[in-house]
């Protein structure tokens, strides 16, 4: 299972000129904000997933029934409404949606305690915190301009969807390997290709605290898509198997 997001936001032309003209006080601000809409996503994704898995009677049932295929289908409509419709919500209304997505995400991903060691989930998740981390470091105090890595990247993400759906059909060990290695590295770029677009776009602290909320909402939606998929890659890769 992986949670594939939505890249079609640009950075903009200017690259690191905007950054850089940006007082490091409301860069700084904002970044925080983004990480902090981020980190309680991942909380609540986290937890949920940790509660169901520890309570199998009630994920078996919850697998069983229909409200899995909404929590494995609702957040990809979900990503597409907010990322298509955030400038007209209210504040309110697109905090209230990331929250829901996290959570249905949550529901889906306990799926992974009935497959997985519990502590090899656990290792991976700090393998994965690691070179998310490192990726995030790098495109925030690079000096390099990322904006060609958009176009490059996104290709990826499309290609990984193609191979995802033919592999379903062929149920290859050696696809599902290759797919899981490329799926580390295209998401890691995608950190670092993300974290500068989001420096970039610090800008809009001036246009008042209800745009810079929506906005940092949407960046921290684009690094939550970018850990979770490098932690769902590594785990197929890393994980041990009940």
């Amino acid at each position: 299972m992986s949670s594939f997001g939505q890249y079609s936001q640009q950075p903009s032309t200017t690259g690191q000129s905007i950054a850089a003209s940006v007082d490091a006080t409301a860069l700084r601000t904002y970044v925080q904000r983004v990480y902090a809409w981020m980190v309680g996503g991942l909380m609540v994704t986290s937890v949920t997933a940790i509660w169901l898995g520890s309570n199998p009677e009630l994920l078996l049932s919850i697998l069983s029934g229909p409200l899995f295929w909404l929590a494995v289908l609702g957040p990809i409509a979900m990503v597409w409404f907010l990322t298509a419709r955030i400038d007209s919500m209210k504040p309110s209304t697109a905090a209230g949606m990331f929250l829901a997505y996290s959570l249905l995400n949550g529901i889906a991903f306990s799926s992974i305690f009935l497959i997985y060691e519990l502590g090899s989930i656990f290792q991976v998740f700090l393998i994965a915190a690691v070179m998310y981390g490192v990726a995030a470091v790098y495109g925030y105090t690079t000096k390099r301009d990322l904006t060609n890595w958009g176009a490059f990247l996104f290709m990826g993400v499309i290609g990984l969807l193609v191979t995802m759906v033919v592999n379903w059909f062929l149920q290859s060990p050696a696809v599902t390997w290759a797919f899981s290695l490329v799926g580390v590295v295209i998401f890691t770029g995608l950190t670092a290709y993300d974290m500068q677009r989001i420096k970039e776009q610090a800008v809009v602290m001036y246009a008042g605290d209800a745009l810079s909320n929506k906005r940092a909402i949407i960046g921290a939606l684009s690094l939550y898509l970018n850990f979770i998929n490098i932690f769902l890659f590594l785990l197929r890769l890393l994980g041990n198997r009940r």
